[in-house]
């Protein structure tokens, strides 16, 4: 595999993505159209978004806002702002939408939707991707290559250290099979380091859990990264929605002057990191796979066929 080249004297390199999905999220996600949903998200963009911009303006931090583009159709303003204060927009398709519930068509034409969307409205192509969900459909790849993307942000195959990701053949009663990989560079996510899950109350997830468990695990999570691994990223996703709460923003500002504290640290976008690595041998063999892909139906007798 191969390795990130960290500028001189950096030693790990932190990105502190923001996927800024507002009002859409209660949409593509949840299909929850109503006031209070709505309300939620206009949170996010009026009052979540300052706060964010103005604790990373203090801190000198640059950060990717994964945002879909019903977002910056919605609230183009805030997206300005952000784009003004030096930062990177990802694309997070349109409107938060299920890559996995819809068809390849519908799929891409959505993306192709924001893309439009970015172009209009903030004069930008994004270069990096990150799923609505974290999760692929079977044309998901193809489609990021096809739109000339050189990273995405999405699974989960590595905690700290970006890879290539590979098309798989599902079987069920035999191994799976590795085919090619994409030459888009993955840099992992991780649903521990997701304020989403832990913090958002939906009506149906735990959700509302006690900010300072979620301090200690961030900040656990970037100790053993730092201490232990080789030239690793921490990357973590914070939503205005959420984080922008006041008593978030106190845990998460601990956080952000912690990590601030320690010697080497690089807080860069993930476009900078994805340009910042280098491939190897193992990279190139991966490359030239055979192009083997699909999932096998569920055997008969399996309980899910």
């Amino acid at each position: 595999m191969g390795h990130l080249q960290l500028p001189p004297g950096k030693k790990i390199a932190v990105n502190l993505g923001t996927d800024f999905d507002s009002q859409c999220l209660w949409l593509g996600a949840f299909n929850r159209p109503t006031p209070s949903s709505m309300s939620r998200g206009e949170f996010g963009a009026e009052v979540g978004v300052p706060r964010l911009l103005s604790l990373y303006k203090r801190y000198d931090v640059r950060t990717t806002w994964f945002t879909p583009g019903h977002t910056v159709d919605t609230f183009p303003e805030w997206c300005k702002k952000v784009l003004d204060d030096g930062h990177e927009f990802g694309h997070h398709g349109y409107y938060h939408e299920n890559p996995t519930l819809i068809s390849g068509e519908t799929e891409r034409r959505l993306v192709d939707l924001a893309f439009s969307t970015f172009k209009n409205v903030l004069g930008i192509r994004p270069v990096g991707y990150r799923s609505p969900y974290w999760d692929y459909s079977e044309s998901t790849l193809d489609i990021l290559e096809d739109s000339g993307l050189i990273y995405d942000t999405s699974l989960m195959g590595r905690d700290f250290h970006p890879y290539h990701p590979q098309r798989w053949q599902v079987r069920w009663e035999q191994g799976n099979v590795a085919g090619r990989a994409s030459r888009i560079l993955e840099v992992p996510v991780s649903w521990y380091l997701d304020d989403f899950p832990p913090l958002a109350y939906t009506g149906s997830s735990i959700g509302m859990q006690d900010s300072d468990t979620i301090y200690r695990r961030w900040k656990d999570i970037f100790d053993y990264a730092y201490r232990n691994e080789t030239n690793p990223v921490f990357a973590t996703c914070v939503h205005p929605q959420i984080i922008g709460q006041a008593h978030h923003m106190l845990w998460y500002e601990k956080l952000v002057d912690y990590i601030s504290g320690h010697e080497g640290v690089w807080f860069a976008t993930i476009e900078e990191i994805a340009r910042a690595w280098v491939d190897d041998e193992t990279d190139e063999a991966k490359f030239a796979l055979p192009d083997v892909r699909g999932v096998e139906p569920a055997p008969a007798d399996s309980g899910w066929a």
